[in-house]
């Protein structure tokens, strides 16, 4: 039987693409990958350096993010600022009376609870001495200075208290309505009469109004007469302290104010 002479040629077999060099680095890139899952893995911690264990562990983990630093925190607002004097405080003993009590441990007292309370309502508070340098161009929402009348008996009228601000003010407006808050908020609490026609010069002229800053609004009130009124002003001082404290709040707050003072 005779052959063809022209057999019928095999296929081919199918040429591989060539591989580039990118082909190569994804597989060296992949078995590196691999040893080190499984170094890590069967490589008990003792026998890595220092905190290697930790590094691998964070490195290998799916979606590792490396965490931000924080932030500054904002810092908070300062809260609004009052002054009070304590009146004759760091300077002189005020009015004496015959058992030793002093107008100045009245006042001292009655400003130290002021200032607690109005703490509580998240204002900032400074208590000042008689001649406190700080008073210079001192600036605060208000300033009141505290003080107290006599300890001599001088008629069944000498009762009460008396609230004043400087004669010449450049915001006259600011001063009316603080004064006027405070002899109502005060009369309310305390249950004191405002002593009529008894402010004098030593008040509307009293020396802090011209050493302050002239944007800050100040009055001075004297609270009780240490003879006949004693007893509030030393075994009621947190009814003191409160009456001269909502008068303040009513200023700040621009409460309404009563034209009747009186209680």
């Amino acid at each position: 039987m005779q052959t063809s002479a022209n057999p019928t040629p095999l296929p081919r077999a199918a040429s591989r693409p060539r591989q580039g060099t990118f082909y190569f680095l994804q597989v060296v890139l992949s078995v590196a990958f691999v040893v080190a899952t499984l170094f890590t893995a069967w490589t008990p911690a003792v026998l890595l350096p220092g905190n290697l264990t930790e590094k691998l562990s964070q490195a290998l983990a799916p979606g590792a993010v490396t965490p931000l630093a924080d932030f500054p925190t904002a810092t908070p607002r300062p809260r609004p600022l009052i002054g009070i004097v304590a009146g004759h405080w760091g300077n002189d003993s005020g009015a004496v009376c015959a058992d030793g009590l002093t107008e100045a441990e009245v006042n001292l007292d009655v400003a130290t609870k002021v200032r607690a309370n109005l703490e509580a309502q998240e204002y900032d508070v400074d208590v000042l001495k008689e001649f406190d340098p700080a008073l210079n161009e001192y600036q605060a929402l208000a300033l009141i200075s505290i003080h107290a009348d006599s300890c001599n008996y001088v008629n069944d009228q000498a009762t009460g208290f008396k609230v004043a601000a400087a004669l010449s003010n450049p915001r006259p407006e600011k001063a009316a309505r603080l004064t006027s808050c405070l002899r109502d908020r005060y009369a309310r609490v305390t249950g004191l009469p405002f002593h009529v026609n008894s402010v004098t010069p030593d008040m509307t002229s009293y020396h802090a109004f011209d050493e302050i800053d002239s944007e800050t609004t100040a009055v001075i009130i004297e609270i009780g007469f240490l003879n006949l009124d004693r007893q509030l002003l030393t075994q009621q001082q947190d009814s003191v302290a409160e009456g001269i404290t909502n008068g303040i709040l009513c200023y700040i707050r621009n409460e309404d104010v009563s034209q009747d003072a009186q209680p």
